[in-house]
Order: C-alpha cells, then sequence, then structure tokens
C-alpha cells in the first residue's frame, strides 16, 4: 500500500519503512519553534528534565505576540526567552528590530526545506506544509521536553486530498482558497488529519498562496496542510535553504479518507461572518452592506510581501473612508523594507493608513487594534472567534488583502472591483 505525503515523512523520521494512518510513533524532529508566550511554559518543562537543548541550531525562538511589549507581564516574558538564549547559546534568536511574525519569518530566512518535520508551540506551525515539509503545532509540555530529546511522538493522522484546477482569477487568492474549503468541509472538517494539496492548480499557486493555505489549515481541524514540492518550491528555496534536503511525494497508490475538488477558475472573493472561519459567503452575494469600523492587513497568515502588494494595488490613489481605521502590519522586517523600497508604505500613509512594525498584536486581542462593543473588523488574520479581537460584542469578518483594502476605502465589507 502506498504512502500520502504526510505518512512518508513521518515514516521517514520515525527511521521505518512503513506507516499507516492510526499508529502511534516517535519521530526525531529537524526544529522546534516557540514564541514569547508559549517558550516559558515550555522552558519550566525542559528544566525538569535537567539535560540540555538536544541542538543549539535547530530551536527557533521569536518574540512576535506582544512585542514590542505592550506591558510589564509581555516583557517579563520576552526577558526568559532572552536569559534563556544568551545561557544556552540558541543560534537562532530573532529580537525586536530583527524580528518577523514567526510564520512569515521562517520560510523567509531558510529555516524550513522541504522533506523536514518539525514542531511549534504555536498552532499555525501548519504553515510550513507549504514547503512540503510536516509541520504542526503542539502544547508547550511537548515542545519542552523535544527541546532535550530531539523527539516527540505522533498518532499518524488519515489525509485528505484536495484536487485543484484550473487557476485563480483576478482579485482572488490562496486566502479565497483555504475559506472555500473551510466553508465547505467545517472547522472541524478535517480534525486531526492531514490536508493534502494536489491537481494542476497548484502550479499555478504562488509560494505565498501556498503559506497562507496551509496556515488556515488548522482552522478546519486539520494536523497539518502540506504541498507538493515543484518548480515554484524550488524557485523558492534557492539561495535560502543552505542545506541539502530531500523533497517527498506521495505515492501513487496512496490510501486518503476523503477527497475534494476545487475549480480555481470559478473562485470568487470569499469572507467569512463572525463567529466561524466556516461561516463563509462570496462578497457578491451579500445583499445588505455591512458596515465596517477597522481593517487589519497583516498576521501569520498575510503579513508578506505579495499581501501588503495585493493591499496596496487596491489602495492606490484612494483614501481610508471616514471612521475607519485601516491597520498595516508587515509580517517580518524584510517585507517592511521591501515594501518601503517599492513605494508601498508610501502608499498606505498616503490612503491614511496606520502602519505598524512586524507583530502578531491585534490578531489574537493583544493590541495595537483592540475593539470595543459593536465595533466590526475586516481582517487578514486567521480567526473570527467572539472577543477574538477585543470585545465580546464585537465581530471579525475574515478575507483576504484584496478585499480589506477595497472595505477600508468603502467603509463597508467590498469587492476590489468596486473600487479599481
Amino acid at each position: 500500500m502506498g504512502m500520502t505525503i504526510t505518512e512518508k515523512n513521518m515514516a521517514r523520521h520515525a527511521g521505518v519503512d512503513q506507516v499507516k494512518a492510526g499508529q502511534i510513533i516517535e519521530c526525531q524532529v529537524d526544529a522546534i519553534l516557540m514564541n514569547d508566550i508559549t517558550f516559558p511554559p515550555a522552558l519550566k518543562e525542559f528544566r525538569k528534565i535537567g539535560k540540555p537543548v538536544f541542538d543549539k541550531n535547530k530551536i527557533y525562538l521569536v518574540p512576535d505576540h506582544f512585542t514590542p511589549n505592550k506591558d510589564i507581564k509581555s516583557a517579563e516574558q520576552a526577558k526568559v526567552m532572552r536569559d534563556f538564549v544568551k545561557e544556552e547559546g540558541i543560534m537562532h534568536y530573532f529580537e525586536v528590530g530583527r524580528m518577523g511574525i514567526e510564520h512569515v519569518l521562517l520560510p523567509e530566512q531558510g529555516l524550513i526545506a522541504p522533506g523536514e518535520l518539525m514542531i511549534g508551540a504555536d498552532s499555525h506551525t501548519c504553515t510550513y506544509g507549504a514547503l512540503n515539509a510536516f509541520s504542526t503545532g503542539v502544547g508547550s509540555t511537548d515542545a519542552g521536553v523535544a527541546m532535550a530529546t530531539g523527539k516527540t511522538w505522533f498518532k499518524v493522522p488519515e489525509t485528505i486530498k484536495v484536487t485543484l484546477k484550473g487557476k485563480l482569477p483576478k482579485w482572488v487568492s490562496g486566502k479565497d482558497v483555504i475559506l472555500e474549503l473551510i466553508g465547505r468541509i467545517g472547522v472541524d472538517g478535517a480534525r486531526y488529519k492531514a490536508i493534502e494539496f494536489a491537481g494542476a492548480g497548484v502550479a499555478s499557486l504562488t509560494m505565498a498562496d501556498r503559506l497562507t493555505i496551509c496556515n488556515m489549515a488548522i482552522e478546519a481541524g486539520g494536523k497539518c496542510g502540506v504541498f507538493p514540492y515543484d518548480e515554484v518550491t524550488k524557485a523558492y528555496e534557492e539561495g535560502r535553504v543552505r542545506r541539502s534536503y530531500t523533497p517527498i511525494e506521495a505515492d501513487a497508490d496512496a490510501s486518503y479518507c476523503e477527497e475534494v475538488t476545487i475549480d480555481l477558475d470559478a473562485l470568487k472573493p470569499v469572507v467569512a461572518f463572525p463567529h466561524l472561519p466556516e461561516n463563509t459567503h462570496y462578497v457578491a452575494d451579500i445583499e445588505e452592506p455591512i458596515a465596517i469600523d477597522q481593517v487589519i492587513i497583516g498576521s501569520c497568515t498575510n503579513g508578506r510581501y505579495e499581501d501588503l502588494v495585493a493591499a496596496a494595488e487596491v489602495l492606490k490613489d484612494h483614501k481610508v473612508a471616514d471612521f475607519v481605521r485601516c491597520i498595516v502590519i508587515p509580517g517580518s522586517q524584510d517585507v517592511y523594507n521591501k515594501a518601503m523600497q517599492d513605494g508601498l508604505i508610501d502608499i498606505f500613509l498616503q490612503a491614511d493608513c496606520a502602519v505598524s512594525t512586524p507583530t502578531c498584536g491585534p490578531c489574537l486581542g493583544g493590541y495595537m487594534g483592540i475593539m470595543a462593543a459593536g465595533e466590526r473588523c475586516v481582517s487578514t488574520t486567521n480567526r473570527n472567534f467572539r472577543g477574538r479581537m477585543g470585545h465580546v460584542d464585537s465581530e471579525v469578518y475574515l478575507a483576504s488583502p484584496y478585499v480589506a483594502a477595497a472595505s477600508a476605502i468603502m467603509g463597508r465589507i467590498a469587492e476590489p472591483k468596486e473600487v479599481k
């Protein structure tokens, strides 16, 4: 019996020839990621073991959630991480001014390679499946133990195959693809399952599209999302990853628990209404205007350079509507710098947007965009749960950078074609 991409990856890292769904295995990990929120509790578990870190070069520490520090508690959390880095000589630590939102930063820095297996104490660690890796979020306890042992355990997940056909139309992006999928299968449709993307349509997707899609695999309940290795992957990793790697492809006779087909040609801009990512609607089908108070463009889902290009394309020569706040957050220092060099920041400022240093900030209701009762936000982030971005009586609508920018201009949820 053949294996899926995820099964073959797990077998490789467990040192066995074959695995099957439901099997409990122990795998060597290629990397462990933690942030300023998840690292302190992981450190407590690590200290109990009484061993040094398994590899100083394979632990990635990124203070991105409450940094630059918003209060004393967040400053103390960040200091715990900083002190540990100094003590242990951790090689990959990204201080404020050199950091970025973790799931934007790591691919950009070439820290994840095709065929590798990594874990992160953050649920959106599934992002790196876009690079043909197996990556998944774990609890701080598992991350702390793995820091000492270099290993962790898994139950091998079943795999859903998502076949993509055609090519995305103008104003449609990877965010619309993943919202469409979640709208179809639900927030628990892939619970503890791998989501493997395949089909001729994959070749038309940029790496930014793929990273966005895999980032939100967890919003469907997925253990991971994964793309095949192809010329797009190869081109992205060239010059970034400076070590050898071995990509993984699914066997022709691999077994899938479910199959879904998405016709990219027919896809339209999608928005997820409160309070679940599965509550999706096509923007064109919205009958009554939905007025908004805030727009967030950024996050680990859509804070990449290509996302800022998309937003700027819509915002250029326009102004944000009166009484609407539009906050743009580049996903990393490199993204910020490139956006500045290419004139994107000027476009945002001329449109009356606020531009922030890289941070997760408003996505998790941390800071830099908290809402009051009764306010609505169109956001390129990944979750719209009740109270996610502020008061429990505020509302978050998930959308692409194109839709977010158009909505900022119109003061209501809107399509880009309405302003361009």
